[in-house]
């Protein structure tokens, strides 16, 4: 029997990624669901079957007509949804998956929806993406039988030749020059949104600079990890004097002359694809850790990705931060390459962050 994946934001930029893979896998029946009816149409034609298409809007879901199996939600931006997508997948009987990247969304999910996903007997999944999924499932692997983790820093570069998607963008400016809450000196504390700013060595991609990004690793690597000392999200573009400018207009929001920068979306995307051909198509990500070990000693492990955006590979794309963030596979010495080949089983029935495990550890780990 066949089932019926809804790709909820199918043409947008990882929406059309993941509709290419999925229209590949035998036994589905893939179901294009985004707001307007060209775009849609035009995805469709590019795809083997092709597939069904539905005018939709996640912000009033009607699944009734769809009768999901599984209902995919990469539309975003997840720093200003709810989850009456979510609820009304659940409501629907369809196991439901999102690659959330909103903090307040990642955070509220588990609570509000696993009495119901179990209820309904389905599996529902958020932030399935680089962050937390990834991120997570890589800490995990790199600090198994540590006794302590002090430090964590993640950090992702997309190339300047990656997809920029309108929500992404709007997701990066949704909280740039904003207070950001980190744990940082052994405490919490509130530093501005896109702050920091500093340059650090990416494995195969040289040194890029990265600043402070809102993103549910904040609050779920420290909980997670029991950090000591620090815990850091960072990302940034690949070209250096685009960072510095998104942090100077930051000021405008910090010396609050402007609530977010959010009205600047639009010409802001068309600017970095003005600049977008002077970079390059690579992207990466690079999670570090400091801690002790089982016997007490100091340990450092490190775990990178890069990977191009060119056909056959994967790529650490999006527009920063959070569409940045959304790799989910490629090639590094530290990580097997991953393909999925199909729609995997249900797990465990109910509501839950991420869902992600590694199991090729950094050959670069060392002491100290």
């Amino acid at each position: 029997m066949s089932r019926r994946i809804v790709l909820v934001g199918a043409t947008g930029a990882f929406g059309a990624r993941l509709a290419r893979m999925i229209a590949s896998w035998d036994g589905v029946e893939l179901v294009l669901a985004a707001r307007r009816i060209q775009p849609l149409q035009a995805m469709a034609a590019s795809l083997p079957g092709p597939p069904e298409v539905a005018v939709f809007d996640r912000e009033a879901p009607d699944l009734s007509a769809l009768r999901p199996w599984a209902v995919v939600d990469v539309a975003g931006s997840f720093q200003a949804s709810d989850l009456r997508l979510a609820r009304a997948a659940i409501a629907a009987g369809a196991h439901y998956v999102d690659i959330a990247d909103g903090r307040d969304f990642v955070a509220t999910f588990p609570a509000a929806l696993d009495c119901a996903a179990r209820a309904a007997g389905v599996l529902a999944v958020t932030g399935a993406s680089s962050t937390p999924a990834l991120s997570n499932a890589v800490l995990e692997a790199i600090t198994a039988g540590w006794s302590a983790v002090d430090e964590v820093q993640v950090a992702i570069s997309p190339g300047a030749r990656a997809p920029r998607g309108r929500s992404v963008v709007r997701a990066i400016l949704s909280y740039v020059g904003r207070p950001v809450r980190v744990f940082t000196g052994g405490a919490w504390t509130v530093w501005p949104g896109w702050s920091g700013l500093r340059r650090i060595y990416i494995p195969r991609l040289g040194r890029r600079s990265v600043a402070l990004c809102e993103t549910p690793d904040l609050d779920l690597i420290p909980q997670r990890f029991a950090v000591r000392r620090e815990a850091l999200f960072l990302a940034g573009l690949e070209q250096g004097p685009l960072n510095l400018g998104l942090w100077l207009l930051g000021g405008l929001v910090r010396l609050r002359l402007l609530r977010d920068l959010t009205p600047l979306a639009e010409p802001l995307r068309a600017a970095a694809g003005l600049v977008a051909g002077l970079g390059s198509d690579r992207g990466g990500m690079v999670v570090l850790a400091r801690g002790r070990d089982g016997q007490g000693r100091a340990r450092r492990a490190r775990w990178s990705l890069a990977a191009a955006a060119k056909p056959g590979t994967r790529h650490a794309g999006g527009g920063g931060c959070g569409g940045a963030a959304r790799a989910a596979g490629g090639r590094d010495r530290g990580a097997r390459r991953l393909r999925l080949r199909g729609p995997p089983a249900a797990g465990p029935d109910r509501a839950r962050v991420g869902g992600a495990r590694l199991r090729h550890r950094d050959p670069e780990r060392g002491r100290g």
